[in-house]
């Protein structure tokens, strides 16, 4: 049997291993992103029988933070390497420093490829860190910052970022995918190597997800987004991946003028700053065992020919569905209208559960009908526009009721609430009814 080829060059775009050169990728239809595959030395060794390791007595270290610490199941894990990802100026470098100045052993060190070191101590000086044993390194080159940290003995290494960093072996400019793997794949040996934590910050892309090749979601043991609109303070951050504990679950954070603190209760900052009005809904949502309410938002407005979709903050496959059951459901007419639908505080929804709201707010927009004023709805729509059960019911109620929130809707089920704020409805049209009723505004304007 012939030996299986090895690919021998990969594409700088997209990062697809290919086993020949070609002028154009085959993947992405680039053109001359084709480039030698760097080499990697195996640094695992010969077979290691389990039966004769000792296990490592490692405990996550508390990051100072206890709404991250309840996204990373404690805290930072030595020996990890956790990928930080999130838009610029949404605030990974002051996060990241922060880890810095609470990490329990040192020294710690910054290797910094896009601020100076002045400006890196003027942040500390800001945000109240006094250490003795941070160290700063600002330098592009992956050789010289692998050279630093071996050199003061770190023990806590932040990458910022690791799309500025580059290696003279490797072809390809800083940032690109070669040159991306290349990095991530050394600090990950040598945080193993040497059980060395280390925070590699990126960029995302458009849609939200780490930016840089897919492979570098798999070389790190932790992948965490934070989001959040960069006009306010609310940051989230949810991790992606974590090999040492569960994924889904949610921190909230405040960004001020000392750094980030926890805020745990972040459905009251939503509450104090909403105005409600037409196109404006409440929706309970969940993530891992958080649950929080968010605003959705629509705006409907005239347009001259076929009508625009600009979503923020949602599926826009999602929202195409739900216009479309609108429109057959409910008989609205919305082809030649702009449409504008976002999430509130720069949040992200994912899941069906908030289908209903959307489809209320868009409602709202177009027949100028605000909703009650402390009105939540949960449910998933169907495409015959029957409402369906969610996950996670009780918690998001729960979560409603203690913020004072009613009428609740919630889809028609077997289970029976006693709490007269919650009202079950069967579909979207028994659902814009109910919040028509409940809407003093909308009577008297009826009348």
């Amino acid at each position: 049997m012939a030996a299986k080829k090895i690919p021998q060059f990969t594409c700088t775009a997209c990062g697809v291993d290919q086993l020949v050169w070609l002028g154009r990728c085959d993947a992405c239809d680039h053109w001359g992103t084709i480039e030698p595959r760097a080499r990697v030395a195996d640094q695992q060794g010969g077979p290691v029988l389990l039966a004769a390791l000792e296990e490592h007595d490692a405990k996550a270290q508390a990051t100072g933070l206890t709404e991250l610490d309840r996204v990373l199941g404690g805290g930072l894990m030595p020996g990890s390497v956790t990928l930080l990802a999130g838009e610029p100026g949404i605030g990974k470098s002051t996060l990241a420093l922060q880890l810095l100045g609470s990490a329990h052993e040192g020294p710690v060190m910054l290797v910094a490829g896009e601020e100076s070191a002045e400006q890196i101590a003027g942040r500390a000086k800001r945000l109240g860190i006094e250490r003795s044993d941070l160290y700063c390194v600002p330098t592009r080159s992956l050789e010289v910052a692998i050279e630093a940290v071996l050199h003061h003995g770190a023990k806590t290494v932040v990458v910022d970022s690791v799309q500025t960093l580059g290696i003279a072996s490797v072809p390809g400019s800083p940032g690109s995918v070669s040159q991306v793997r290349e990095v991530t794949e050394q600090f990950v040996a040598l945080a193993k190597r040497d059980r060395i934590t280390v925070i590699i910050l990126g960029h995302v892309t458009k849609d939200g997800s780490p930016g840089g090749p897919r492979t570098l979601e798999h070389l790190v043991d932790s992948v965490l987004l934070v989001e959040g609109d960069r006009v306010t303070p609310l940051r989230s951050v949810h991790a992606l991946k974590h090999r040492f504990g569960p994924t889904g679950e949610l921190g909230i954070l405040s960004l001020g003028s000392t750094g980030l603190v926890d805020s745990p209760d972040a459905g009251s900052l939503v509450l104090s700053d909403r105005i409600g009005g037409p196109g404006s809904v409440l929706v309970p949502t969940v993530l891992g065992a958080r649950a929080r309410v968010v605003e959705l938002q629509a705006l409907v407005s005239s347009s001259g020919s076929s009508g625009r979709r600009l979503v923020t903050g949602f599926d826009s496959g999602r929202l195409n569905q739900i216009l479309g059951i609108c429109e057959q459901r409910l008989g609205l007419g919305l082809g030649s209208s702009d449409l504008y639908c976002s999430v509130a505080g720069g949040s992200r929804v994912v899941e069906p559960a908030a289908d209903l709201g959307l489809a209320l707010a868009i409602v709202g927009a177009l027949t100028a009908t605000p909703s009650a004023p402390r009105a939540a709805v949960i449910g998933e729509l169907g495409l015959m526009g029957e409402l369906r059960q969610v996950d996670h019911l009780e918690a998001r109620i729960a979560e409603a009721l203690r913020l004072g929130l009613g009428p609740i809707i919630v889809p028609r089920g077997l289970s029976k609430h006693e709490n007269p704020a919650v009202r079950p409805v069967s579909s979207l049209s028994e659902a814009v009814n109910l919040l028509t009723m409940v809407n003093p505004g909308r009577q008297a304007q009826s009348a």
